[in-house]
């Protein structure tokens, strides 16, 4: 099965996901935009409308799509707009990119869970959407951290 998340900047989150038992694959890339295979430097605009994502591929056998979703949440500040730390810009916003009904619902629900638990102070702002087209990012993104250990 397939998932798709995005929290700031997608090296991090790719990272993050890599270390979980039951995914399979990630790749990071751009979706939730209306430009068609975009580049970093169009992305980087802010004029495409996508943000930077990772593609999770994962075995519900082993994690479930809910876990995921623990995972995400616990990996960025679902609060700030447009922003994680320094990075700034809507290629940089909180979203869930649901791939069917399922995850739709999982999605509102551990989104509705949250804010009740009132783990922050501030409004959550993830956005949750149907899952576009994935544009998978330049080789040189891909699994960066590995790559770049320092």
């Amino acid at each position: 099965m397939q998932a798709t998340f995005a929290a700031g900047c997608f090296w991090g989150i790719q990272e993050t996901f890599d270390k979980v038992k039951g995914v399979l694959h990630t790749e990071v890339g751009y979706t939730g935009g209306y430009i068609p295979n975009p580049t970093y430097e169009e992305v980087c605009t802010h004029a495409t409308g996508h943000a930077e994502a990772v593609l999770v591929e994962f075995d519900p056998d082993i994690i479930p799509y809910e876990s995921l979703l623990q995972v995400f949440w616990n990996c960025h500040d679902p609060t700030t707009l447009n922003r994680q730390g320094l990075d700034v810009g809507n290629q940089y916003r909180s979203a869930i990119f649901y791939h069917n009904e399922d995850q739709k619902l999982a999605a509102l629900d551990s989104k509705t869970a949250l804010e009740a638990s009132k783990k922050y102070p501030n409004k959550i702002v993830t956005q949750i959407a149907s899952a576009k087209p994935f544009y998978r990012a330049e080789e040189n993104h891909q699994h960066y951290y590995e790559k770049h250990p320092k």
